[in-house]
């Protein structure tokens, strides 16, 4: 065998020192099948076996869920070659070889098909088994391990009905664990269990091993298209069309007496990165013990004392194997009759915390470069740096305590159903998610939890794992826990579904209620890291803040300015509502008056030579001013009340962002976003202003639109209320002027939204340079600032050279260039985008990822032609695309100065920006 082999093979082996792939190989043979390879050729103790290909895969769906003919013919070449390594014949009734099946995709998935052990087993080949072993009891209870897995993960026979019988046999022989009952227990279960299957299935038991194997292939390949592996896919952008491998590898034992085990291991602790081999372990167990949560496991410290020679071994082909890899690795062994078996390496998954630590760690180790460790720490990780922990100074009432399998905190209603969990989480609700132990069918409910609480299961159960790989906190082997119909039992405490509980993933801690969670502090590791990611970036990072507040935790996290500041949402602190509603009642006849004044007036210059006319005119005239007195009174005396609020707003802003830009958008939302709607609340606004109620429902309705976000907002406001940029703009300079006499720099940027045209941007960009001027010349105080738009209809970007000519920065507002372009409400698209990214009519959402094709070439187009007219323009982003990182990566292609994003994913888009700096220069 050579190491690398014909692309048509169907069937790579790894036998004896030899394989027919290695470890580059995983697009093909997935990453189990690779790392077998890859550890076969460097002659470590792994049992022989064969990979089945990821093409292979494809084959099997486009021929309709049917296995080709030549793939089994190279299956059953490959099973002779592993029958003569081993010295056993598949099926033979005296000395029999017994294989596992394994999925084994590109990337590990844990919705991928659970491992088969034993396969080969029947009423004929354990006799063989008995012979081989001297061990009944072992034979025994290795086939009824084997139809328990196969009935449940091939034939789809639900798992508690062999729970329950075997729960019922260990009640009747008065034992706890599955290794007290005796071989005629263990053989009555095996008749128990081929008559649930039968009894399921309407079939009986497939007893040919030949049969087993085929389905047991099939049911890997079947399991790729499940709902738990097309979700794990979609939430971590796995193509569908990579397929997996399949892995059938001759079997050790680990249930063979007290020199015999099975574990679980990580060259480096997977929840802290601390450099200490970390690990489970189980003696006299086989492997899904240890994932599944059914027997609590001890620590490798356990196997140092039990087998130090063999430990010894296990240590040094670890750090051998991290050497070779030059990361993490995740490792699953089993120790039959003091011998060691290597069955998996991979890159290990780990959380945030750890993904930092280690990075910095491998890099002062000279084990990788700076770069090669921004490149291996995935953006979702610092995202989990920045989760909550539960207030130190919260009073605490802890209910029990588990192992703390992944850091972090949540708090939520309980809940005992995944589907329940995602329900109720659909519908805005935080959630946890109990389980006495979770399974792949879970995972639904997992990914819709804020935490996750299981009664069995080590560091190393399925919930640990899912969990830290997507960041939220869990807490497994909790033993004191226990359930039932009335819900959880914990602390002397029964708790119901939708009682609240507070996770402490780092400590283990289950508190009861819904505690206050605080900020994390991030550690020296973090900053270290942080500082490399600024140095490989070109792409600047700011954030979308309101408040002084966001500012201050944007700035902590690294933001370099501000790309968005939201007006409107200052309109709503405290009692101002109630003064921008006051300008929005008498802003309808304000608008009127002023037009019918203003034509008179026209008319009146117009017609200077006739008397009696300009007579008429000017008596119209007085009337209009008489009528319009209270209404401008009103109007404008709202306005001067508003603007000391607002220029308060902006001077703990620009306190915040000393030094740094801020690009503050003026008024974006149509006016009746600030009217109330239901009779009760308009009633109780017509008493505030004392105004008649038929008054104020009468302009509430004459507000409404048909389409809002297409309608009387944005720049079309302030051409419509001139006076409301005018007072926007005067405390934006104002408050500029302010803390400049206090020595702080300050950068205003001012953006005049949802410009359509040039026209409406050189309307507003008069009365904003005006009001600069009039603010600078009554202070004598002078300030930098830019006028520039947002750029979020398309034939804003397709006009871009003209509107460029007079702005002097374009920040893509990419949620509504997103709507707009696809004619989609984000409000209402909820209900039929997921349909279109199941349905593959669209790879992603698009307004989480943003979609190249269509969106992303007006951004192209957009930013072309407005640097082609003005080629200083900055160009930045400021929809929640900018903290996403794909989104950034495409934004650092096109050339964009800076992306914006919500305070918490500042981070996450510094390294976004660095990774696709290095990406590009490696090109």
């Amino acid at each position: 065998m050579t190491p690398h082999a014909a692309p048509h093979k169907n069937v790579y082996r790894f036998i004896a020192g030899q394989a027919d792939g290695n470890g580059t190989m995983k697009d093909l043979l997935g990453g189990k099948g690779a790392g077998l390879a890859e550890m076969t050729l460097a002659g470590l103790p792994v049992p022989p076996g064969f990979t089945i290909t990821t093409a292979v895969c494809q084959r099997y769906y486009a021929a309709g869920n049917q296995l080709p003919a030549d793939v089994w013919e190279e299956v059953l070449s490959a099973l002779r070659e592993v029958e003569a390594a081993v010295g056993k014949r598949f099926g033979d009734a005296s000395n029999p070889l017994l294989v596992s099946v394994r999925s084994g995709a590109k990337f590990s998935m844990p919705g991928m098909m659970d491992t088969v052990l034993n396969l080969g087993l029947n009423h004929t080949t354990v006799q063989g088994l008995i012979a081989q072993t001297g061990n009944e009891r072992f034979a025994r209870d290795a086939h009824r391990r084997f139809i328990q897995m196969f009935g449940r993960i091939v034939l789809g026979v639900p798992g508690e009905r062999f729970d329950h019988a075997l729960e019922a046999m260990k009640a009747g022989r008065g034992v706890r664990l599955d290794t007290e009952l005796t071989a005629a227990d263990l053989q009555n279960l095996v008749t128990q269990f081929e008559a649930i299957v039968e009894r399921e299935t309407g079939q009986p038991f497939p007893a040919d091993p030949y049969e087993q194997l085929r389905l047991a292939i099939c049911a890997v390949f079947n399991s790729w298209y499940g709902k738990r592996a097309v979700d794990y896919r979609r939430l971590n952008k796995i193509p569908d069309d990579l397929g997996t491998a399949v892995n059938v590898v001759a079997m050790v034992f680990g249930n063979m007496g007290e020199d015999s085990g099975t574990g679980v291991a990580f060259t480096r602790n997977p929840a802290t990165g601390e450099p200490v081999l970390f690990g489970e372990y189980l003696p006299n167990a086989q492997g899904e013990d240890v994932v599944a949560g059914i027997r609590t496991p001890e620590k490798l410290d356990a196997l140092r004392e039990r087998m130090p020679a063999v430990y010894e071994q296990f240590r040094e082909v670890a750090a051998r194997l991290e050497r070779h890899y030059r990361d993490v690795q995740d490792l699953e062994f089993t120790i039959e009759r003091g011998k060691l078996w290597m069955l998996q390496t991979r890159n290990a998954k780990r959380t945030g915390a750890a993904a930092v630590r280690i990075a910095v760690d491998l890099v002062k180790e000279g084990i990788i470069s700076r770069e090669e460790a921004i490149l291996r720490v995935e953006p979702y990780h610092l995202d989990q740096l920045l989760h909550p922990m539960v207030d130190p100074k919260a009073e605490t009432t802890v209910l029990g305590k588990g192992l703390p399998a992944s850091p972090g905190a949540a708090a939520g209603a309980v809940v005992f159903d995944p589907d329940v969990a995602e329900k109720r989480a659909q519908g805005g609700e935080r959630v946890i998610l109990v389980r006495t132990e979770t399974s792949p069918e879970d995972f639904h409910g997992m990914v819709a939890a804020q935490g996750i609480l299981t009664a069995r299961g080590g560091l190393t159960s399925h919930a640990a794992v899912v969990a830290r790989g997507m960041g939220k906190p869990c807490i497994a082997g909790c033993s004191d826990l226990r359930l039932d119909a009335e819900g959880m039992h914990l602390g002397g405490r029964t708790l119901r579904e939708g009682d609240f509980i507070t996770l402490d993933g780092t400590t283990g801690r289950i508190l009861l209620g819904d505690l206050p969670l605080v900020e994390p502090e991030t550690g020296a590791d973090f900053e270290t890291f942080m500082r490399w990611v600024d140095d490989a970036r070109q792409m600047r990072v700011r954030t979308n803040a309101d408040t002084p507040h966001d500012a201050q935790v944007a700035r902590r996290f690294g933001a370099e300015g501000i790309g968005l500041c939201r007006t409107e949402h200052m309109f709503f602190e405290g009692d101002r509502i109630d003064t921008v509603r006051q300008m929005i009642m008498v802003s309808g006849a304000y608008q009127r008056l002023t037009a019918a004044l203003g034509k008179v007036n026209a008319d009146l210059e117009r017609l200077k030579g006739d008397a009696e006319k300009v007579a008429a005119l000017e008596a119209e005239r007085a009337a209009l001013e008489a009528e319009l007195e209270a209404p401008a009174r009103l109007f404008k005396g709202a306005l001067e009340a508003l603007l000391p609020m607002q220029r308060a707003d902006f001077v703990g802003i620009f306190e915040a962002m000393d030094g740094l830009p801020v690009t503050i958008r003026l008024l974006d939302p149509p006016l009746h976003e600030f009217l109330p709607h239901t009779d009760e609340e308009i009633e109780a606004l017509a008493g505030k202003l004392s105004l008649p109620v038929a008054d104020v429902r009468a302009r509430v309705m004459a507000l409404r639109e048909h389409n809002p976000m297409l309608g009387h907002r944005g720049c079309r406001l302030g051409i419509a209320y001139p006076e409301i940029t005018e007072m926007q703009a005067r405390a934006i300079f104002e408050a500029a002027v302010e803390v400049t006499r206090r020595g702080i720099t300050v950068l205003p940027e001012v953006m005049v939204p949802l410009v359509g045209d040039v026209n409406e941007l050189r309307a507003q960009e008069s009365i904003i340079r005006r009001v600069a001027d009039e603010v600078q010349q009554a202070t004598g105080v002078t300030f930098t600032y830019l006028v520039g738009t947002m750029i979020e209809l398309p034939r804003a970007a397709l006009t871009a050279d003209k509107i460029a000519t007079v702005a002097e920065f374009f920040s893509f507002g990419t949620n509504d260039l997103t709507q707009t372009t696809f004619g989609f409400s984000r409000d209402d698209a909820g209900t039929f985008l997921p349909m279109y990214v199941e349905r593959k009519i669209l790879a992603d959402d698009p307004f989480q990822v943003l979609d190249r094709e269509g969106v992303g070439e007006l951004l192209r187009i957009g930013t072309q032609k407005g640097r082609a007219a003005r080629p200083t323009l900055k160009v930045g982003i400021c929809g929640e695309h900018g903290g996403e990182p794909s989104s950034v990566a495409f934004c650092h292609e096109l050339g964009f100065d800076y992306v914006s994003c919500s305070p918490y994913r500042v981070p996450i888009a510094r390294l976004a920006a660095a990774q696709a700096a290095l990406r590009q220069r490696s090109q």
